[in-house]
């Protein structure tokens, strides 16, 4: 079978574990990272192609640029504005986005692919290869990554507001080739909701091993980007989180995703009694208070001991992150269950 795209892939597994709209969140910011990306490429291809920079007043020219056409791409990400530059004599035959091309779904792929490995020369060659089926010249790779890298450090690096009443924190595993082998790699993503109730995505940081050292460093980046405080932080019981946050930020309250822990405990249930099992479960994050929610706990507990007398112990050893959302109103506690990352 055919190996699946890296941008499908990643589609797929938020649709799998999150609503579809949450998808869509992530989708609406890694869209415009790729059209800006895709715009830096073919104007790179064009100052190639051209054989001087814009304002290089002392080559000696025999074509000029001509302004530039404007259209309609399509990709998976959306319909969005793209510019064609233009010469005088009209010499100019893009391979990155040809000049009749109106839609440009696999790209994103590919793009998304140079980010993850690392954008080498050969890499990147490879990709473009691969997409177009030619080879394209090492001064067009290299004319391409330093266009590109400097909109990345610019992402990374942009002001954030100080206060997010909610952050989400989850991550995407991928593959990606290190050196003759694959291997897996987790790309954590930091979700914030800010005052106004609009969802940003604060950074994305390629871990290895998740500890309280990775994290603190993540929550260090936020801080020395404006963050001065979080909250409430909702995430899975990630390695290390709970230490780092607390030395980071620590008034932030910290959640446990609700949804993890239902998805953490059914992986032991049996099929067919898996409908009932979820529907106890609910009794408890639906429980009008703390201690309502633990009473519940702990009968359900009670039911199913003989049957699985270790799925709820997460619940008990975590219940001091679990049950913070009880003390909000309900569109506030209902974030947790749903999470939107």
């Amino acid at each position: 079978m055919e190996e699946k795209s890296k941008g499908k892939k990643i589609l797929e597994i938020l649709q799998e574990n999150y609503e579809i709209e949450s998808a869509q969140d992530l989708s609406s910011a890694i869209k415009d990272l790729f059209k800006d990306s895709l715009q830096e490429m073919i104007n790179a291809e064009f100052e190639t192609s051209m054989g001087y920079q814009k304002y290089d007043n002392k080559t000696e020219k025999s074509n000029y640029r001509n302004g530039k056409t404007k259209k309609k791409l399509k990709s998976e990400f959306g319909e969005f504005d793209f510019e064609t530059p233009r010469d005088r004599n009209n010499e100019f035959e893009p391979i990155i986005v040809p000049k009749n091309k109106r839609a440009v779904s696999g790209i994103e792929d590919k793009i998304i692919s140079l980010y993850g490995r690392g954008l080498s020369t050969r890499e990147i060659n490879e990709q473009i290869r691969d997409l177009y089926g030619i080879e394209i010249s090492s001064t067009i790779v290299s004319n391409i990554t330093d266009q590109i890298l400097p909109k990345i450090k610019e992402w990374q690096d942009r002001p954030l507001e100080s206060v997010y009443p909610i952050c989400f924190v989850d991550a995407i595993h991928f593959s990606v080739r290190d050196e003759a082998s694959v291997v897996k790699k987790a790309a954590y993503i930091v979700l914030g909701v800010n005052e106004c109730g609009e969802k940003d995505v604060l950074g994305i940081w390629i871990g290895e091993n998740e500890s309280a050292k990775f994290w603190l460093s993540v929550f260090n980046d936020l801080k020395n980007r404006g963050v001065k405080d979080i909250l409430i932080l909702c995430s899975d019981g990630l390695t290390g989180i709970k230490e780092a946050i607390q030395a980071a930020f620590p008034k932030t309250v910290q959640q446990r995703c609700i949804v993890h822990m239902i998805r953490n405990s059914v992986r032991f249930v049996s099929y067919k009694e898996l409908k009932s099992f979820c529907n106890d479960l609910k009794t408890i994050y639906t429980a009008k208070n703390e201690k309502a929610g633990y009473e519940q706990l702990q009968k359900i507990k009670e039911k199913w001991k003989d049957k699985y007398p270790t799925v709820l112990k997460s619940w008990e050893e975590n219940w001091d992150a679990i049950c913070p959302f009880f003390s909000y109103s309900e569109p506030v506690s209902i974030l947790p269950i749903r999470l939107k990352v």
